[in-house]
């Protein structure tokens, strides 16, 4: 019997916002949406992927106000991009945003050039180039 990771679960102050966000800022897309008597949950992936990102509202996460952060202060998701200008332009986006958590640096082999931002609730997203994995 194979062993596989199939996902990562986070909590989310707002399921809404957060799949918008990922939705812009992330290859990622909502696959999959419910509702049960605990809350509310979305599965977001890339098209194809067998592993997903399932984002968990609880009904009272709404009415506390503050975010979630779960990946923080360093622990985060990361994402590989084709070309370095690609880690730019996310910065950029990012920074008028408002979420650019991380200004693109480049680091030795093999963590390469890479920023990161935060998602609605503080979590933070890596985009890298030259991180052969």
């Amino acid at each position: 019997m194979a062993t596989r990771f199939t996902h990562l679960a986070l909590p989310c102050r707002d399921l809404d916002t957060s799949i918008t966000w990922y939705e812009t800022h992330t290859p990622l897309r909502v696959f999959h949406r419910r509702s049960d008597q605990i809350g509310e949950v979305g599965w977001v992936g890339e098209s194809g992927s067998s592993t997903a990102l399932v984002l968990v509202q609880s009904f009272t996460a709404r009415d506390e106000g503050e975010p979630l952060p779960t990946l923080t202060p360093f622990a985060h998701l990361g994402f590989s991009v084709e070309d370095p200008s690609e880690v730019d332009a996310i910065a950029l986006t990012a920074h008028e945003a408002g979420c650019l958590a991380w200004e693109p640096e480049r680091h030795p082999p093999p963590v390469g050039y890479l920023c990161a931002i935060n998602d609605p609730d503080g979590n933070l997203v890596e985009f890298s180039h030259g991180q052969d994995l």
